[in-house]
């Protein structure tokens, strides 16, 4: 009996043999991929493991964010709330309050993530983070300007973006030798987000107290008062380029041995890496327009998600879901904490992402590369 060569062959073979789903459709795991219609996409059971996981936990946090506190809605009574049943007030909580938040902090940390992931996979670096090299602190400069300095010139996500590509471009032509020199990078870094936010101060003190207020509680990162707007900027840069990010994926994996190496796989090291380092800038960008420069998910969530996957390459779906987790999660307990009131959740991720980056700058340290 012959083997099917064509897709029309084998749903053909399927029909005939008893209308099962057609073999060309049904996915076969071979050598750590799975092939379906003739493509080969990688398989990592593991890492399949740890995003399933984390994007239930993502949804047991979404369901934590609704249900808590004292306005919370009952558990039992949610899915009639959410279904468009229920009072004015519980209306009011779920679809103006709390759900807008929510769904901004997940698509926000995931954002994060992913950006993240492709900047420590562009510089071969665990600290090229978004947040290290200025990129964050650049895209609030940006923001600042067309709100507070030059209100009208620019939409705040033009702003942002912009922003954030210029402390990139000023990062990169500082190290001299660009991403080929990933320490030089994290100092000139430094530089650029101390100048980036020092900008920011003085938009601060050039508009009224009100909006510096406002201004000043953004920068901590803050997804306070959120809206269905901020949710449609977050999820239509997130699909956008997230799909960006996952179509760079595999060069960025070849990028990641070297460029010699990447070139002799096939793979145009330059192309991929300048195509990379511009979604990571919109990712990160679109991140801070939603919530301010929340610090540390970006640096935090692609280490832990390699680890926990031990996977190599950039990992941008784990990354992603790691930081959606880390970024709801982390409001979640910022809100409810019984210590200190309500928190910004850039408040709690400083504090937690500064003590993991003495952890890694001790580790780095002792392995020579600092």
């Amino acid at each position: 009996m012959t083997r099917p060569t064509t897709v029309a062959e084998a749903v053909a073979e399927d029909a005939a043999a008893g209308g099962r789903a057609p073999r060309a459709l049904r996915p076969r795991i071979e050598d750590g991929h799975v092939r379906v219609l003739g493509a080969a996409l990688p398989w990592n059971a593991r890492a399949t493991l740890v995003v399933t996981v984390a994007l239930v936990l993502v949804l047991i946090s979404l369901v934590l964010s609704l249900t808590l506190g004292r306005l919370g809605i009952a558990l039992a009574d949610l899915p009639a709330v959410l279904r468009g049943e229920g009072s004015k007030t519980e209306h009011f909580v779920v679809f103006t309050n709390r759900l807008p938040r929510a769904v901004v902090g997940i698509c926000a940390g995931a954002a994060l993530g992913i950006s993240g992931a492709i900047f420590q996979s562009v510089t071969r670096n665990p600290l090229g983070s978004p947040d290290i090299i200025g990129l964050n602190a650049g895209a609030a400069a940006g923001a600042a300007a067309v709100t507070l300095v030059w209100p009208g010139l620019l939409p705040a996500p033009v702003g942002a973006l912009l922003g954030g590509a210029v402390a990139v471009v000023l990062v990169l032509l500082g190290a001299g030798r660009g991403v080929q020199a990933p320490l030089r990078m994290v100092v000139i870094g430094i530089g650029v987000g101390a100048m980036s936010l020092a900008f920011v101060q003085f938009a601060i003190t050039r508009t009224r107290r009100e909006q510096a207020q406002e201004m000043a509680a953004w920068l901590n990162g803050s997804l306070n008062s959120r809206s269905w707007e901020h949710v449609t900027i977050i999820a239509v840069a997130l699909v956008v380029l997230g799909f960006a990010a996952l179509a760079l994926s595999r060069g960025l994996q070849h990028v990641e041995m070297g460029d010699d190496a990447a070139v002799a796989l096939g793979v145009p090291a330059r192309r991929v890496r300048l195509l990379a380092v511009a979604v990571g800038v919109g990712l990160a960008a679109a991140a801070v327009v939603v919530c301010g420069p929340v610090a540390f998910v970006a640096l935090v969530a692609p280490q832990v998600a390699r680890r926990l996957t031990g996977s190599t390459g950039p990992g941008m779906v784990a990354a992603g879901a790691t930081g959606a987790l880390l970024l709801v999660g982390a409001d979640l307990v910022a809100v409810h904490q019984p210590w200190f009131g309500s928190l910004p959740v850039g408040v709690l991720t400083a504090g937690i992402g500064g003590l993991y980056l003495a952890v890694l700058l001790t580790r780095e340290w002792r392995r020579g590369t600092l």
